[in-house]
């Protein structure tokens, strides 16, 4: 992969969903944002596009952004990306032109067309198709029909026996050198064929087009039954069990989800010591059996002394974002005698959800003391546990 490269998206999404009887499907929702939002999450994660052009219906921007800026996630990362809008027409052919106009003025090297309405499109898939447009102008994930393939005439009867060996059902994203799809587009929008999708076009005007590995998931909804089915296509709930004590000590702080409290003593540790992040690292790594937070960030090396705990739980919250898993809540306890808790709850809370670029409204601590019995009651220690939910998306 050409990591200098300028590559471009056309998201497509100015279709009517008149099958989907009114509504607009890609503005549904799904997962912690909209099916839009969830097709377009994959491709910032591999971080190799810089520019997104969004195809609209006729006065839909404010509904598509809205749609795309649903999960708080993805409207993050669409900041560091040039986000385009522009407005479909007719047909697939005449919006996918539209597009490639619009993306012309930053002249990128390669561009991916995909389906707004296809939101389970994995990494891999969106990665290869990259990497074989780069190599071969044209690439294209396809998958080999399942049931035995015939033509039939026009009459219902079946008039030829097709070899599935041979076949393939092209799937999104489609890639290819931009210029020359620019130019086979200006090219075929006057030839008085109406084209199906751009590999068509390509053959026509250009040359071959290479079939990359797609995967069954990688569905379009079309009609209301495939979002039903598709909503709930989740292939893991996991849930993690964290834990975490500390030695409470003169001259250090005391921090509690990368806040600081006002005390004499705060936590002995390799770190900074933060018990309550400690505790949601270990939660978050067991859920998606990841290991836990000795092996990521082991004592003995020194680089982690003194380590800020927030940069380790983002460290390890990336990870495990690239692994599509998605944060349902956590919930923490926390024990000590003193400080109060109670008074810096809510600041607690804001830190860790920033932490993990979610809604406050995920997380909640509660605080226990020791009555004044062992360690922590005598303010010799601190400890911490957190539970977490999981989901992980197809």
């Amino acid at each position: 992969m050409n990591s200098d490269s300028k590559n471009a998206l056309i998201l497509l999404c100015a279709g009517s969903s008149s099958r989907m009887g009114g509504k607009k499907k890609e503005y549904l929702p799904m997962g912690n944002g909209t099916v839009l939002s969830e097709c377009i999450k994959k491709f910032l994660e591999t971080n190799y596009i810089s520019v997104v052009a969004v195809v609209t219906p006729k006065n839909d921007k404010e509904n598509a952004k809205n749609a795309l800026f649903a999960d708080t996630l993805v409207k993050e990362r669409l900041n560091k990306v040039q986000l385009l809008f522009t407005e479909g027409g007719a047909t697939r052919q005449q919006s996918v032109f539209n597009g490639l106009k619009l993306l012309s003025a930053e002249k990128p090297l390669t561009v991916l067309i995909h389906d707004g309405a296809r939101p389970f499109v994995c990494k891999e898939t969106i990665v290869q198709t990259l990497l074989e447009a780069q190599r071969f102008g044209a690439a294209v994930p396809g998958i080999v029909p399942v049931d035995t393939q015939k033509t039939i005439d026009k009459e219902g009867f079946i008039q030829q026996h097709l070899q599935r060996s041979s076949m393939v059902a092209v799937q999104t994203p489609q890639g290819f050198d931009f210029t020359k799809l620019l130019k086979a587009h200006e090219n075929a929008k006057n030839d008085g064929n109406e084209y199906t999708d751009d590999t068509e076009i390509w053959e026509n005007y250009v040359g071959k087009v290479k079939v990359t590995k797609g995967t069954p998931e990688n569905r379009k909804i079309t009609f209301p039954e495939d979002y039903k089915e598709n909503k709930m296509n989740i292939s893991a709930i996991r849930t993690g069990l964290g834990y975490d004590l500390h030695r409470l000590k003169e001259g250090r702080k005391l921090l509690l989800g990368g806040v600081e409290f006002d005390f004499e003593k705060g936590e002995d540790g390799h770190s900074d010591g933060d018990v309550l992040i400690h505790a949601i690292i270990d939660a978050l790594l067991g859920a998606c059996s990841m290991g836990d937070i000795g092996s990521f960030f082991p004592p003995e090396e020194s680089k982690w002394k003194d380590a800020d705990s927030k940069e380790l739980l983002l460290t390890v919250w990336k990870k495990i974002q690239n692994q599509n898993w998605q944060l349902v809540n956590l919930d923490c306890v926390i024990k000590l005698e003193k400080p109060k808790f109670l008074p810096k709850r809510d600041e607690v809370i804001e830190s860790i959800a920033n932490i993990l670029n979610v809604e406050k409204e995920r997380i909640f601590i509660k605080a226990k003391t020791g009555e004044k019995l062992g360690d922590i009651g005598n303010c010799q220690a601190v400890e911490a546990w957190c539970t977490c939910l999981l989901l992980k998306n197809n």
